[in-house]
């Protein structure tokens, strides 16, 4: 199992960095997800994420207190409403538009609701 644990890790650590790069692919929701697998699989790369000077904040924030932080919420809703615009210049029908719409609602929504990070 541990075998089957750091390589869904790997995969979601992988996709979490193309997501750095790419904007429709999301990167903190496959980190958090890498770093729940390693914590299943492997301690040693479970630390090295959660240490890691970049990612390892955020993800201490995360589980700790279930917090976003401010310029991560800002980047968020930027590339989500970058999106839509993106989307609808692109001449999507409007049925698609509005799932779209509804969709980043949704999670904007929830992305809003969490708290900032304790300084």
């Amino acid at each position: 199992m541990r075998t089957l644990w750091i390589g869904a890790g790997s995969l979601s650590l992988i996709a979490g960095f193309v997501g750095v790069f790419l904007p429709l692919l999301p990167t903190t929701p496959f980190l958090l997800l890498a770093a729940f697998c390693y914590a299943k699989g492997s301690e040693r790369l479970h630390q090295w994420l959660l240490s890691h000077p970049r990612f390892g904040p955020d993800l201490e924030a995360w589980r700790l207190h279930g917090a976003i932080a401010a310029r991560t919420k800002i980047v968020a809703m930027a590339f989500m409403g970058a999106t839509l615009v993106a989307s609808a210049i692109a001449g999507l029908v409007w049925p698609i538009l509005f799932l779209q719409f509804v969709v980043m609602a949704g999670v904007g929504a929830f992305i809003l609701s969490r708290p900032l990070p304790p300084r």
